[in-house]
């Protein structure tokens, strides 16, 4: 079903492409290269850099059906047999705890995708595929991996109020777009990264961005994707990380090689 339910939105072109995970050449790599790429260009252009990364809480739980069969239909032509049956895979799921050998009553569930289904993630891209161009109204470059957002845009110096401005307006609408679709964007998680070359560090701005009642400070590096981002590019604490994680590695194979000839 997951088969013939992506060759159906990539022959058709009813996935954006910046619409990453679970898709060929769509792997957690390219969509890390495609935005540091960005960034990094940007940089050799003597541009600033703003990447925000949302947050959202219990994504995949919070889903709901008829919204997501209604956009199904309408944005990506899922319907008869193949609607139906999507229906169903949705309905009639139960769900309980369990502890020490007690369980609770059954309980339906009402919203959500099955987690740790293939199917499960494909519909929730096809529920969040307009934010796409959500953003790009914006006049700037979303990116998604499974229900990771990024939003980045790039200015000259001395004109980052307006960018600081137009992001902090999308960021808006988008959590507004995600109220009305039964999400919710988890603003205190949200992070907010200014990238610029070394010699222009001393220039990145400092002041947070308001998004509604909420201000996010700007941070020295985020990770993303499972990379480490600093603001001056050069990717310093995430080779730190890793070497301190290989030392830590060779050091308790060393403990284990001695503690097998002592024994």
């Amino acid at each position: 079903m997951s088969r013939q339910l992506l060759d159906h939105v990539r022959v058709h072109k009813l996935l954006p492409s910046l619409q990453f995970a679970y898709r060929a050449q769509r792997s957690t790599e390219t969509a890390v290269l495609k935005v540091l790429s960005d960034i990094l260009t940007a940089a050799d252009r003597g541009d600033l850099s703003m990447l925000t990364l949302l947050d959202l809480s219990a994504a995949v739980d919070t889903v709901d059906h008829p919204i997501l069969l209604r956009h199904s239909m309408t944005s990506h032509g899922v319907n008869g047999v193949v609607h139906t049956w999507i229906s169903s895979y949705l309905a009639n799921r139960t769900q309980y705890v369990c502890c020490s050998g007690s369980r609770s009553t059954p309980l339906p569930v009402l919203c959500g995708v099955p987690q740790g289904s293939i199917l499960g993630l494909i519909l929730f891209f096809l529920y969040t595929a307009d934010l796409i161009q959500l953003v790009e109204c914006f006049e700037l470059y979303p990116h998604l991996y499974a229900d990771d957002t990024q939003i980045y845009g790039f200015c000259r110096l001395g004109v980052t109020d307006s960018l600081q401005k137009r992001v902090a307006d999308c960021v808006t609408a988008v959590a507004d777009w995600m109220r009305s679709n039964r999400l919710q964007l988890n603003a205190s998680k949200t992070e907010v990264l200014w990238c610029a070359s070394v010699r222009r560090q001393s220039q990145l701005p400092s002041n947070p961005l308001a998004v509604g009642s909420d201000l996010m400070l700007p941070v020295s590096c985020m990770h993303d994707l499972g990379i480490l981002i600093d603001a001056d590019l050069i990717m310093r604490t995430q080779v730190t990380q890793t070497c301190s994680k290989c030392f830590a590695a060779l050091n308790n194979y060393e403990a284990y090689v001695n503690l097998c000839q002592t024994t």
